[in-house]
């Protein structure tokens, strides 16, 4: 176990690190190729776009790695006889999404140009949802490469097409340059659905039995699914709601919508992308750690769970500090060299130092999922949800700018890590993390 556990994360590492520099010169190429109008569009969708991914994968693959890692049941029929049932419900969703697009963009997002590209978003949502369904078992497999492999060829697909046909889709217009932005999704999708296949032993026959919906299969998956999807649900609404609740309230003072719309780009364009750069790492950690703690827990190797837990914070606070010293010290130039641009250093300098606090919080949060305590996970991203909007919303009203949103964030980060080390500690009996660090 211990040998797998390390060859995982070494292989989620150096995959994670592929990953995340090709998904930084993305964020580069669409920042070049993009103007800020349009960069701030594309930010006001965002929110939306994450919250239908979640409700579209319904905290399926942490149902699925769990469940395929303990070995209780057949992991073939774990994932084929979910399939045909989450496929239906994406296609719902997705017309659903689509008639909801004038209100969101109307009403919600107070922009008519974001229509076209919200209902682009609805057309991608059963791709995403598939891929993530196939990426669960290879998890739960604790067979890393394939994942790995299928990130990587994602990413340069996406890089290629982002290349290449947004310039050209950019003359037609910026909403036009930001549906192809969010459509691209689709063939990226496709081709890491294709390459995990590629993966799937050859001894595995699949027959059409196999499809059939099992309820004791499908009674388990919701019973991690739901708890995992409602604390993500969550995040996601809040997420969604964040820049409505901004825009309302900034307007409402004074400010007026291209001034939101453009600072509202650099936080989350550049600022928020730069300081989550770390996070790599301990996501990596994490998606090693699922597996193993969900074995090692349901074998009550609890001593084994603890040792993993340290090592993951220990691992995480390794990369993440020298990355926030730098953020601190100085942002310039890493901002001039990813973004060719030097807008938002205010901002890092001042919120770097509280996403030390963030880089622990997904290995926290995996061992809550593995331990059977998803909801405590998800009451922490409730009631840090409700302060987070509570307080952008009080905030904005003093005229502080975005710096409501900087402020409201911070809060954010330290209220969950908190609470998830209090629990994790709690359920494990012995005060081990606070003694980790």
């Amino acid at each position: 176990m211990k040998s797998n556990f390390i060859k995982s994360t070494i292989i989620l590492i150096i995959g994670g690190f592929i990953t995340k520099i090709l998904s930084m010169i993305i964020k580069i190429a669409q920042t070049r190729v993009l103007t800020s109008s349009a960069i701030g569009l594309y930010m006001l969708i965002l929110p939306t776009f994450n919250l239908f991914i979640t409700l579209s994968t319904l905290g399926l693959p942490t149902a699925i790695s769990k469940l395929v890692s303990e070995k209780r049941k057949s992991s073939k029929k774990i994932v084929l006889s979910i399939i045909p049932i989450i496929i239906i419900f994406n296609i719902l969703l997705m017309l659903i999404l689509i008639s909801l697009a004038p209100l969101i963009s109307k009403y919600l997002l107070n922009n008519n140009d974001t229509y076209y590209p919200i209902i682009s978003i609805g057309l991608t949502l059963p791709f995403i949802c598939l891929s993530s369904i196939i990426r669960g078992y290879f998890f739960g497999k604790e067979k890393m490469f394939p994942h790995i492999l299928s990130n990587i060829v994602e990413q340069i697909i996406r890089l290629i097409l982002t290349i290449y046909f947004i310039p050209n889709l950019l003359h037609y217009g910026i909403i036009n340059a930001i549906c192809g932005l969010v459509l691209i999704n689709i063939a990226s999708e496709l081709t890491s659905i294709i390459t995990l296949i590629l993966f799937i032993p050859k001894n595995k026959q699949i027959k059409k039995e196999d499809f059939k919906c099992d309820k004791e299969i499908l009674k388990d998956i919701l019973n991690i699914s739901i708890p995992t999807t409602s604390s993500r649900l969550i995040g996601s609404i809040s997420y969604f709601l964040e820049p409505i609740i901004l825009t309302y309230t900034l307007l409402k003072v004074g400010y007026d919508t291209n001034y939101i719309t453009v600072e509202y780009g650099i936080i989350n364009a550049y600022v928020y992308p730069l300081l989550l750069l770390p996070s790599f790492f301990s996501l990596a950690i994490s998606n090693a750690l699922l597996p193993v703690i969900s074995n090692a827990y349901v074998n009550k190797q609890y001593n084994y769970i603890k040792n993993k837990i340290k090592q993951a914070i220990k691992f995480s606070l390794l990369i993440g500090i020298p990355f926030t010293l730098i953020f601190i010290i100085i942002p310039q130039i890493p901002l001039k060299i990813i973004y060719n641009t030097t807008s938002g250093i205010n901002y890092i300098k001042v919120i770097a130092p509280f996403f030390l606090l963030h880089y622990i919080q997904a290995p926290l949060t995996v061992v809550l999922q593995a331990i059977n305590k998803a909801k405590c996970a998800m009451q922490a991203t409730l009631y840090a949800s409700i302060i987070r909007l509570a307080t952008l919303f009080i905030i904005s009203l003093f005229k502080v700018g975005l710096w409501s949103l900087v402020i409201a964030s911070i809060i954010n980060i330290v209220f969950v890590t908190i609470h998830h080390i209090y629990y994790t500690k709690k359920y494990l009996k012995k005060p081990f993390i606070i003694n980790s660090f």
